[in-house]
């Protein structure tokens, strides 16, 4: 209860004073060991000696700072709770406003990236870590399906993308398949194994749920590593054929009777070209799969998952086939992340199971978690930031993964709900008084 009127109320000045001395008198017990005390040589020999002015100095900090912190927060939630008193505009205009700002800035970032490879055509690792972001965008998407519109709990899912990214391998160092033959199998193929991970786990959720997705991911891995005879075992699988622009080979020199992509367009050859290629290539596939969820959310399977994310009781009892619409999501799921793993196949040229570890399902649930559970823009976002700032982090190699963390943190104190935790609703009722009049008119 105290928690709930300390949320809702802001600190009288007798109540911040006390709060700061806890605060204060926390940092002592912690400062006298780490801080008060500390050892000198004297004559060979270790001696105690004190700093207690020091520790004075932290002390008086500590309860200075607690105390202007909780004043500017208190003046903070004064103002908001204000704000809030004057405004008149309704949930509704509110909502409607948010989703226009969530589509202007999605026509900006889409505009961004179509745009980005013509201002750094000659800057390879712009674009090389633009497709990288672009591959989470679609890995994030697959997954929101299951965890964000479903509510499927799925820590393996890197396991589909593993499957995506094997599939085309095999098909094409094995079978000549190219790159567009090979794009509908492999993903058809990674939805099977969705329909196989989700036909055992009907009956879980919640944590059961994620301990067993999570183990499926790490079985994939270890078959991968241990068969040695289908997936090359630790060694991965090589030369990989990359796609190429209907038929035209992104080569300096092209076999006899054929043309390269340069010679064709009467351009100098560069490496350059299937980088953009390459860009352009998962941008138009992050596209479809935007395209493709997003008119799912608006049929019925799509509601369908909404209502048993919401819950799955209420579902049986209207008579909603549950088992049906778990597989239809670990099914789509699993196949937007294969098509995400055979483009990664392609790219890449080399697989091998090290690229499918647990760390990537976590990075990809943080995507759609950060971003705001079932929101198609804040998947955008929260790949972009998780990609970019190991990035920027280069310079500090050794505390690259700390501010990795740090920001992860933030964000979630921030913004607990995900950066754009507005979702339009996909379904609107109308008010009592307009319903009741369209009655009134019928009769």
């Amino acid at each position: 209860m105290s928690a709930i009127v300390f949320a809702h109320h802001s600190m009288t000045p007798a109540e911040r004073l006390r709060d700061a001395g806890w605060v204060a008198f926390v940092g002592l017990v912690l400062g006298i060991p780490l801080i008060g005390l500390t050892t000198v040589d004297v004559g060979g020999r270790l001696a105690v000696d004190t700093r207690f002015g020091l520790l004075a100095v932290f002390v008086a900090a500590a309860f200075s700072g607690r105390l202007a912190l909780r004043w500017a927060l208190d003046r903070l939630r004064t103002r908001k709770l204000a704000r809030d008193r004057t405004s008149t505009a309704t949930a509704a205009d509110r909502a409607r406003g948010a989703q226009r700002a969530v589509n202007l800035l999605g026509w900006i970032a889409l505009g961004a990236a179509v745009a980005l490879p013509i201002f750094y055509s000659d800057n390879r690792y712009v674009v090389d870590t633009a497709t990288t972001v672009l591959i989470y965008v679609m890995l994030g998407w697959g997954l929101n399906v299951v965890v964000g519109l479903a509510g499927l709990l799925d820590l393996g899912y890197v396991a589909f993308y593993a499957v995506g990214a094997y599939a085309y391998a095999l098909l094409s160092t094995q079978f000549g398949w190219s790159f567009w033959e090979a794009l509908p199998v492999a993903g058809a193929i990674a939805a099977g194994f969705g329909i196989l991970l989700g036909y055992p786990i009907l009956r879980l959720r919640g944590d059961y749920l994620a301990i067993v997705t999570l183990g499926f991911g790490e079985i994939i891995r270890v078959i991968l590593v241990n068969w040695t005879e289908l997936s090359g075992g630790p060694n991965g699988i090589g030369s990989i054929p990359r796609p190429s622009f209907f038929g035209l080979e992104f080569a300096r020199r092209a076999p006899e009777g054929e043309q390269t992509f340069a010679g064709f367009f009467g351009l100098e050859f560069s490496a350059m070209h299937r980088i953009i290629f390459l860009y352009y290539l998962i941008l138009v596939l992050a596209l479809l799969t935007h395209v493709f969820v997003s008119r799912l959310r608006k049929l019925p399977v799509g509601r369908a998952w909404e209502a048993l994310r919401e819950d799955e009781i209420a579902c049986k009892a209207m008579g909603m086939n549950t088992t049906h619409i778990k597989l239809s999501a670990f099914a789509i799921g699993a196949m937007l992340g294969g098509f995400a793993g055979v483009f990664f196949a392609a790219r890449q040229g080399f697989i091998s199971p090290e690229s499918f570890t647990f760390t990537e399902s976590a990075i990809i649930l943080a995507i759609v978690v950060l971003g705001g559970m079932g929101s198609q823009m804040g998947v955008v976002l929260a790949a972009t930031l998780l990609v970019l700032i190991p990035e920027f982090g280069r310079n500090f190699a050794e505390y690259r993964m700390l501010l990795f963390g740090m920001a992860m943190v933030l964000i979630m104190v921030w913004k607990p709900g995900g950066l754009l935790a507005h979702r339009e609703p996909t379904l609107r009722l109308k008010p009592l008084d307009t319903a009741a009049r369209g009655r009134e008119g019928a009769r």
